[in-house]
């Protein structure tokens, strides 16, 4: 077929096609109700706008077949700018293929009363050149809309992370973790060190990538060298946190205690950036480490919240149960933890030393006879005795 008779079949089946344009979309629309449940499930606003969008790509179609040039279309102005942005978060990916499909397919039946005579194969060829684009256009637009949704997502997460670690974990912050689907509870934030010359976002990645594995939902900040992750859901914080620890950098990686809910992070979080500061004078710390087992270190290091609970929760409970506890306590660990020197001293059976050492792990949680534990107590022992002496002193 030479240049001039395609011309005038193009020609010829532009006509058709513009006469029988204003039903396509009323038939793209029904055909759609029959054949698609998504759609037949939405509002109908949604509906409307799916069919401004197919009648868009047919009149699309329609001055882009009657162009001679036949260069490759605008696509995604043309078709999909005709669609509010709220509809993107509607339809799904799948959908747009599925909606074009069915369009095709409206066309396709009619093809031989729109072409021209003898013109059918030039209408065919173009109808799936014309596709193929609305298809690659249709992937584009979704996929700047991910990488936005993506970038939106990621300045979200940080604003999260800030407000938990300056304890401004009020409604607005709640609205920024509910607008990133975040539900879950109890909560538990992990602190450690970012991989040497790792991007941000690539360590926010990786911990993500560790998230799935635990099974965990999580929220990932970067400071500087640290990272901080916000965990929730999990059965077992420190199973989790080996997850998390494994996409860390050198150094310890501190499991905060578990609250409730995302309102009580910020203690979490206080305690988690406390011990990953105290933890250099623990070496041989496991990791992950609780914040509760570096305690003392914390206490040397300044943590009013560490010194306040060795002082309640260590020292009071002991000096509430009597004298002969603490001198016991004190003796035992000034010898050396030897029991029967313990007993000479104290003029008592190395029995009593062992009841009142069972006592003083039942009121703490902490064992005298572990060397670790009673390195807590001697640390608990001299603050609770700063907080009892004397003003004048």
């Amino acid at each position: 077929m030479d240049t001039t008779n395609e011309a005038a079949l193009r020609e010829q089946t532009t006509l058709r096609l513009e006469k029988a344009m204003g039903s396509f979309g009323t038939a793209a629309l029904a055909k759609m109700e029959q054949q698609l449940p998504w759609f037949r499930r939405m509002p109908p606003e949604q509906r409307s706008w799916i069919g401004l969008v197919a009648q868009a790509g047919i009149a699309a179609f329609v001055e882009w077949f009657k162009s001679a040039e036949r260069t490759r279309p605008a696509i995604a102005g043309e078709v999909f700018g005709t669609a509010p942005r709220d509809l993107m978060r509607s339809v799904k990916l799948q959908h747009t293929i599925d909606m074009i499909r069915v369009i095709i397919d409206v066309v396709e039946t009619r093809l031989d009363e729109l072409a021209a005579p003898g013109g059918e194969a030039q209408l065919r060829e173009a109808i799936l050149r014309y596709t193929r684009d609305v298809a690659f256009g249709a992937a584009q637009v979704y996929a700047r809309a991910a990488e936005t949704r993506a970038a939106w997502d990621a300045r979200l997460e940080a604003l999260v992370v800030n407000a938990v670690l300056r304890g401004e974990v009020d409604d607005g912050m709640h609205s920024w973790a509910a607008a990133l689907g975040w539900t879950s509870k109890p909560v538990t934030v992990i602190a450690g060190y970012t991989p040497e010359d790792e991007e941000p976002e690539v360590t926010i990645d990786q911990m993500q990538l560790a998230s799935r594995r635990a099974r965990v939902d999580v929220l990932a900040g970067v400071q500087g060298r640290r990272v901080i992750v916000i965990v929730g859901g999990a059965a077992d914080p420190l199973e989790a946190a080996r997850h998390i620890a494994a996409k860390c950098g050198p150094g310890p990686v501190v499991v905060g205690p578990q609250v409730g809910d995302l309102y009580d992070s910020t203690a979490s979080a206080r305690a988690a950036l406390a011990g990953l500061r105290a933890a250099a004078g623990w070496p041989d710390a496991p990791r992950p480490v609780l914040a509760a087992e570096l305690l003392p270190e914390r206490a040397l290091d300044g943590d009013e919240e560490a010194r306040r609970y060795l002082v309640e929760q260590v020292y009071n409970p002991m000096c509430a149960a009597g004298a002969p506890l603490l001198d016991t306590l004190t003796t035992y660990l000034e010898q050396g933890s030897s029991l029967e020197a313990t007993a000479r001293l104290l003029f008592v059976h190395p029995n009593t030393v062992r009841y009142r050492l069972r006592r003083v792990a039942e009121l703490t949680g902490l064992t005298p006879t572990d060397g670790r534990n009673a390195f807590t107590l001697r640390i608990a022992l001299v603050l609770g005795r700063f907080s009892q002496r004397s003003p004048r002193t």
